[in-house]
């Protein structure tokens, strides 16, 4: 039910990013989650500057407990953003669990459009589509869109989903979901989008909604990670997903 709904679980996974965590952890800590407690998870992924440092001063200094809660997971190496959001995953508590990326590529202030469904229309799971939306959205790389597009349709084609964004960062599910099917993960890099879709799409009666979000995408330049390989091991997984790999549900 609605009401037994309290907590938001914000689970966020960071690789390298010490010059904008700080920014993310005060955007999320103030966005408005409709009256629900925050359940902040930073996941440090063995990073190679300061942001295992940057995390640990941010735990310390963590104030408003009863609006939300801080907790810090910290890998001893680098083994990949799904490796990261696996254990985020699992440690998450909260009725309703988005995924928030570090760099700020997504709002945390969307937070309430990301929730919208769950609330009233009884969603198990929501994407954040950067191509539905009028909101701003910073112009960047034709064959980055490009590609993106067509993985999408690649996985509509074999999951019968009719997303218009499969790999969209900004996800979020109902807690007891996500902690059902975050144990049976096992795409440790990019390939966690494609993954998750396909698991997803194996669950009988699930209600899956889009909503349309603004999007700030990054320049190589200012950090940004998944490059033409990942695209390429996409077109696999999303295949093995699909085709070579059953569901842990039956239902």
């Amino acid at each position: 039910m609605i009401e037994e709904m309290k907590i938001l679980s914000v689970v966020i996974p960071v690789y390298n990013e010490e010059k904008t965590i700080i920014e993310t952890y005060e955007a999320v800590k103030k966005a408005d989650s409709l009256g629900y407690t925050k359940e902040i998870i930073i996941i440090d992924d063995g990073s190679s500057d300061n942001t295992a440092e940057v995390v640990k001063d941010l735990e310390k200094r963590h104030t408003n407990k009863k609006e939300s809660t801080l907790r810090i997971i910290l890998s001893p190496k680098n083994e990949g953003k799904g490796a990261a959001l696996k254990k985020g995953l699992m440690a998450t508590t909260g009725d309703i669990v988005v995924i928030q990326d570090a760099d700020l590529e997504y709002d945390p202030a969307e937070f309430p459009i990301m929730m919208e469904p769950f609330i009233k229309n009884k969603s198990d799971v929501v994407y954040g589509s950067r191509f539905i939306s009028n909101r701003p959205h910073r112009v960047l790389y034709f064959w980055h869109y490009q590609v993106n597009l067509f993985l999408t349709l690649f996985s509509n084609v074999l999951t019968n989903l009719n997303l218009t964004d499969m790999e969209t960062g900004y996800k979020a599910f109902k807690g007891d979901l996500i902690r059902d099917i975050a144990p049976h993960l096992d795409s440790r890099r990019f390939g966690f989008e494609p993954e998750i879709t396909a698991r997803i799409a194996k669950i009988k009666h699930i209600k899956i909604y889009e909503v349309g979000i603004s999007y700030t995408g990054r320049t190589y330049a200012e950090g940004k990670k998944i490059g033409w390989k990942d695209g390429v091991k996409a077109l696999w997984e999303i295949t093995k997903y699909n085709l070579l790999t059953g569901s842990h549900k039956s239902d």
